[in-house]
This record gives C-alpha cells, structure tokens and sequence, in this order.
C-alpha cells in the first residue's frame, strides 16, 4: 500500500476465523507478515482452514462463553505473549421472520454471539492492546448495522449494537493509543448469504432466485460484495497507513441505500 506500511510481525486474533470472511482476513493478515490465530465453534473448520494457511495458529471457541474466552486468551498469551490486533469477526445470520414470529431463544442467541461475544473478547483483549505500540480493535458490524432490515430485526439490532460499542470504546482507548473502530459490509458474496437468501424467499413465499436478485441489485454497484473487499479493509484498518482512523463506521457495501 505505502513504503513505510508494514503489518510485519504484528500479532493478530480473528474471531470465527475458520471459514469465510474470517479466513479471508487471517489469509490477508498472513501475506502482510503478520503472526496469526484465528478461533472457531467448529474443528473441521479450523482443520480445513489449517490446510489452507498452515501458518496460523487455531483453537476452539465460542465467543458467546465466558470460560470459552478466557481460554482462548490463555492460549493467547502462551502463544504470543501480547496482541497488537483484535478482529471481533465472530457473528451469526440470526432468524429471519417478522418481529410477531420470532421466539426469544432466538433473540437471545444472537445479541450472545454477535454483541455480547465482541465484549467478552474486547474485556481480555484491551490490557494487551494498551501495551502494543500501536493496538488496534476492529469490530465487524454490517450495511444492518446502519440500516433497517425488515425480517431481520434481531440480527440488525445486534449491528447497531456494535456501532455504539465500537464508538464508545473509542472514547475509552483513544488516550491509550489504541484505535477501535467497526468494519460494515453489504451482503458478501458466499455461503452464509446465500442460506439468508433462501430463508427470506420461504418467509416470503418468492421465488429464491428472484430474492438473490434483489440482494445482488440493492448495491448501486449492481452486485455483491466479495470476501477479499472486506479483508482489504480491515487489513487497511489495522494499519498504520490508517493511524487517525478511530471511532469510525467504515462501509464496504457498494454503496446500498436500503436492504430487502
């Protein structure tokens, strides 16, 4: 990006790191030099993503558990010693279904995940950070967490949740030296949002082809996003090429007006 720009060396957690996005990033993290260990809920994941990236370091866990992520910050500290980069990337698609439908099992589970999950991780994570040169924690949100999104009330209210965290935090750590801010992608190209996608066609009665259609044309880029795009600016978020960056909603959406 920039000659004086280097991640090398930097110790870095990427939560929910097996697959997707997460592996995307610790992908990106790896070829900057950085050192890295991503965690999982799922073995075969991590296995795979193993294969994938020999270089990183993995370990089970569910960030929605409090003694899951004391252990994984154990592990932390015997494997690195310190942490200059926190990924708070852990996060679930949630129900889908109009707010008079949905139970509060549902609810519950995901605010634990994809809200509660980023303070547990953040609580161990910003003594290390404040000891880094230059620490840096990026939360990821969603184009959800800035917009309304009818038949996901659950998973938007748990991204807009991460706004104000993310702000907040920012606050808190800023005469620290520490940066936080939230990364906000549109509907990444993959997997998880293709399930979302059929989830909605059957709560509307739609066809699926019609409704992937609707996510593709939302954008006024007229497509989805990709994996990479995201990883490209979170690796630029956590860079010093991004220093007076802090506090900040970063938007990687194609520019979407409103989501359906």
């Amino acid at each position: 990006m920039f000659e004086d720009v280097s991640m090398k060396g930097k110790k870095v957690l990427i939560t929910a790191g097996g697959s997707g996005l997460g592996l995307e990033m610790a992908k990106a993290f790896v070829a900057a030099g950085s050192d890295v260990f991503v965690c999982d809920i799922d073995q075969e994941s991590l296995a795979a993503a193993k294969v994938q990236c020999p270089q990183i370091h993995t370990a089970i866990a569910d960030v929605s558990q409090e003694e899951s992520v004391a252990a994984l910050f154990a592990l932390i500290h015997d494997k690195f010693g310190g942490l200059d980069v926190l990924v708070n990337n852990a996060g679930i698609a949630g129900p889908t279904g109009y707010v008079e439908t949905l139970n509060k099992a549902d609810w519950d589970k995901t605010l634990a995940v994809n809200i509660t999950g980023q303070f547990l991780c953040a609580r161990l994570a910003i003594p290390l950070l404040k000891k880094s040169d230059a620490g840096v924690m990026i939360n990821m949100s969603s184009a959800a967490g800035h917009l309304g999104f009818a038949g996901r009330a659950a998973y938007a209210a748990s991204k807009w949740a991460v706004i104000g965290f993310t702000k907040s935090l920012a606050i808190e750590l800023g005469k620290s030296g520490v940066r936080v801010n939230a990364v906000l992608p549109g509907a990444v190209e993959g997997p998880r949002i293709r399930a979302v996608i059929a989830a909605k066609a059957q709560t509307l009665g739609k066809p699926v082809d019609e409704v992937a259609s609707s996510y593709e044309q939302q954008a006024s880029l007229g497509r989805m996003v990709t994996a990479r795009d995201i990883a490209n600016m979170v690796l630029f978020t956590a860079s010093s090429a991004a220093g007076s960056v802090n506090g900040q909603a970063l938007v990687v959406d194609g520019h979407t007006q409103a989501l359906v």
